[in-house]
């Protein structure tokens, strides 16, 4: 769904309200607004002062000028009533008040607080509720003849549910609704002015931040270090609520369309509502701690409780036959094991170590959180599909490309940056627009001050073992073998610098793979290819390694004329530094979600390597108003 634009100023758009109750859009958009600013004048004061008598004598008046200016107006033609579709209620079509409800109306928008709140600071979306009311006349639009809209009980029945999208229905007062409906009719025959408003600016209020948190994730992404902007995504809340929530037929239809479009986003929807129920299932007994690995063929007591806890979360088999009094670790149930250890992140042996029994004894209501964590982060992705985007899952130390139906067309091993030490790999989103075949490693600063040199101060050999020289910012050799201190001092200023030539055992292997970003971190070939074996793979400074370099060269050059395996190979084993731009640049995604649901359903989760989740988890357990 597009992002609401903004539209005339605040009399034009008055008049556009009021002139929609008694004709549809089709019509009202032929009527000159200088003809009709008496009449509107009017309408909005018998509605302010909730005079129906004036409203019921300037109603025919209206509907009869309408008629006058539509048959004799010259900008159209007449028969354009006969192909006017029924519509919804127009923006003007509000419950009016008296001075009393006003009053209540005005004093709640100046304190930008509602007691009736869960979270009554509403401080965060204060102009954007006095701009919903403003357009409205200080009317209610969720209130019909003192009771609540179709509409607001289809959108109240949207937040009491708000636990199905990872999201928490107390945020957004869903045990607080019944109670505030009793005092509107039909429960209650003749309600308070003052319940009509709180009712309807506490929906109002609601649905602003529902609607936010679905489309944009409920903390800016920025306020966590995140290198992604969700601004420009914001929706421009008092519109979106007028012209696509509060006068539509389907409410929870249109809510739909301002999630995220993504296939893994639906998953994880799905998987949560599964998880959620086999978590009421479970007692959350925890496994007999251990002094030694579990082997297959030894006796554990906490076998029986394995047994249930892997059948419940689908990694032992429905019809896989056990004795319920066993205690020997055997057959079907070591393999249960190692498929947990896959969906874990754990190394697939089958032994329960200290590291497997900590993950089977993690509250599978721990695994409903990191769920909720992770679709507030899928919330921070652009609206619409990228075409054929790169992305890689950081705790899952994974990279897939896509094709254009956002299927998996490429994918590997990574190695990330150390979650010890300021290395970590930082989350953003960028454009790939070039490879460069048999690269230079030129060395950051950072690297040089606390490796390289002290490197060099044990062995003055050090360079030329490892094919290192020293450079100007030109890139002029000063020295490719042993150097002085007074050089040494220079690299510590900024004035000089080591690369590494290209080669095979160059640091960054024979290609790099280049997106801009403020963090100079790129993807690239690298020598030490051991480290893809390893079940945890953060050992880089930040930058991205690839286990298959070459598949993923032959993908992003797909549309390069010549370029095919050949060429790439050729290119990576000849002579030269080459630099190959793309024919259209491709979307790159660093993301980090610790929950990965695959296309066949299988549910994986990762450590928090980096402490987001946990991050993320404290920002949320303040409440709103959530940093924005």
């Amino acid at each position: 769904m597009k992002n609401p634009v903004r539209g005339d100023d605040l009399r034009h758009r008055t008049y556009r309200e009021n002139l929609a109750i008694v004709a549809p859009p089709e019509v009202s958009r032929m009527i000159p607004y200088c003809l009709f600013r008496q009449g509107c004048a009017d309408f909005r004061t018998s509605s302010r002062v909730g005079n129906p008598r004036l409203l019921d004598r300037l109603r025919p008046r209206v509907f009869l000028l309408l008629l006058l200016l539509v048959v004799g107006c010259s900008h159209g033609p007449a028969s354009a009533l006969k192909s006017v579709e029924p519509q919804t209620p127009s923006a003007g079509d509000a419950e009016p008040l008296g001075p009393e409800g006003q009053a209540s109306l005005h004093a709640i928008l100046e304190a930008g607080s509602l007691t009736d709140l869960r979270w009554p600071d509403f401080s965060d979306h204060r102009d954007d509720v006095v701009k919903f009311y403003e357009a409205y006349g200080d009317a209610l639009p969720w209130v019909r003849e003192m009771g609540a809209t179709p509409q607001a009980r289809a959108m109240i029945a949207v937040l009491q549910s708000a636990g199905e999208k990872g999201l928490s229905a107390d945020d957004y007062d869903g045990l607080r609704w019944p109670g505030r409906l009793a005092r509107l009719r039909p429960a209650t025959e003749n309600p308070k002015e003052t319940d009509l408003v709180r009712f309807d600016v506490a929906l109002t209020i609601s649905a602003m931040r529902y609607i936010s948190a679905v489309h944009i994730g409920r903390v800016n992404p920025q306020h966590l270090d995140f290198g992604v902007d969700v601004a420009e995504r914001r929706y421009n809340l008092p519109e979106f609520l007028r012209e696509h929530v509060v006068h539509v037929p389907n409410v929870p239809g249109a809510l739909e369309q301002v999630e995220p479009p993504y296939p893994g986003y639906q998953r994880t929807i799905r998987a949560l509502g599964r998880y959620r129920e086999i978590a009421r299932q479970d007692n959350g007994e925890p496994l007999p701690s251990i002094k030694k690995p579990i082997r297959p063929g030894d006796s554990y007591p906490g076998v029986p409780r394995l047994a249930r806890l892997l059948r419940l979360v689908g990694d032992l088999p429905e019809g896989a036959a056990l004795q319920p009094d066993n205690t020997i670790y055997e057959d079907v149930l070591v393999n249960a094991v190692k498929s947990f250890q896959e969906r874990h992140g754990l190394t697939p042996d089958g032994l329960i170590d200290a590291r497997t029994l900590a993950e089977l004894n993690v509250p599978l209501s721990r695994r409903v959180r990191q769920m909720e964590l992770t679709l507030d982060r899928w919330r921070w992705l652009p609206d619409e599909y990228q075409h054929s985007p790169i992305v890689v899952n950081v705790p899952e130390f994974r990279l897939r490309a896509y094709d254009d139906q956002f299927k998996i067309a490429v994918t590997m091993k990574v190695v990330v940056g150390k979650a010890y030490g300021g290395h970590n790999t930082p989350i953003f989103m960028s454009k790939m627009r070039s490879v460069i075949f048999r690269p230079y490693w030129n060395v950051p600063l950072s690297i040089a001050t606390a490796e390289i040199i002290p490197d060099l101060k044990r062995n003055p050999a050090y360079l030329t073992k490892e094919n290192m020289e020293v450079v100007d910012d030109h890139g002029n050799i000063i020295s490719s073998g042993e150097v002085t201190d007074e050089i040494l001092q220079e690299v510590r200023d900024g004035k000089l610098s080591f690369r590494q030539k290209p080669g095979a055992e160059n640091s960054l292997g024979l290609i790099k793979f280049l997106f801009p970003n403020e963090y100079d971190v790129y993807m690239h070939d690298t020598p030490a290819t051991e480290l893809f074996s390893k079940s945890r793979r953060d050992f880089s400074h930040g930058c991205i390694r690839l286990e298959k370099p070459v598949d993923l060269a032959v993908w992003v050059l797909r549309d390069n004329v010549g370029w095919d395996i050949d060429h790439i190979r050729a290119a990576m084993n000849g002579t030269k530094t080459e630099e190959v731009k793309l024919a259209h640049p491709i979307s790159v995604l660093i993301v980090y979600g610790t929950v990965i649901v695959s296309e066949d359903g299988v549910v994986h989760f990762y450590d928090d390597i980096y402490g987001h989740d946990a991050a993320l988890e404290r920002a949320l357990e303040k409440g709103y108003p959530y940093p924005r």
